[in-house]
């Protein structure tokens, strides 16, 4: 028994506890009765997710997931959550039919995700694996490279709608007359 232990790698053991964390978080968030529980679990779910794209070296995937998920979009739901009066008094009670259909609609999403999965083709496992694959300087040639030109496209757009914003909420001078 120790000996069958001990010829498994530490990233399969960190992929086993990382996705038992994520599992266990995600059904937190479901089913735990405190909205800001609820975001805090979700964030913990977020950055086990993160380990996962560590763990198939995407270091940049992890790092932008990080950021953009567990940073900027749960700080701006803990901040709405907070601004809302969320009364247990003044909300409504729900119907067991609708408890029902929300446990049989969920059923059946499982069942269409175990039926897609099966299909698909496993790994193999004595394929060599390019180490380079997720690496940010490969990404940065890629984009600077091959994608160049719908990058500068991108980034004119999205200075034409900044401007279009600064241009909207400003006062206009005549109109405070």
């Amino acid at each position: 028994m120790s000996t069958l232990l001990l010829n498994i790698p530490v990233t399969q053991y960190m992929f086993y506890f990382l996705s038992f964390l994520a599992f266990l978080c995600a059904i937190m968030v479901v089913a735990s009765k405190n909205p800001i529980h609820s975001i805090l679990y979700l964030i913990i779910t977020f950055f086990a997710i993160a380990g996962h794209y560590l763990l198939l070296n995407a270091q940049f995937l992890a790092v932008v997931h990080i950021i953009v998920y567990a940073g900027a979009i749960m700080v701006l739901f803990l901040y709405v959550l907070m601004m809302m009066n969320l009364n247990v008094d003044n909300e409504p009670t729900k119907h067991i039919a609708l408890k029902i259909a929300a446990v049989v609609a969920g059923g059946l999403l499982l069942v269409v995700l175990v039926a897609s999965l099966k299909g698909a083709e496993t790994l193999n496992s004595a394929a060599p694996l390019d180490t380079q694959v997720g690496l940010i300087k490969n990404l940065g040639k890629t984009l600077f490279g091959e994608f160049l030109f719908p990058f500068e496209v991108s980034s004119i757009l999205l200075l034409s709608a900044m401007v279009g914003a600064i241009m909207i909420g400003k006062k206009d001078p005549a109109s405070e007359k």
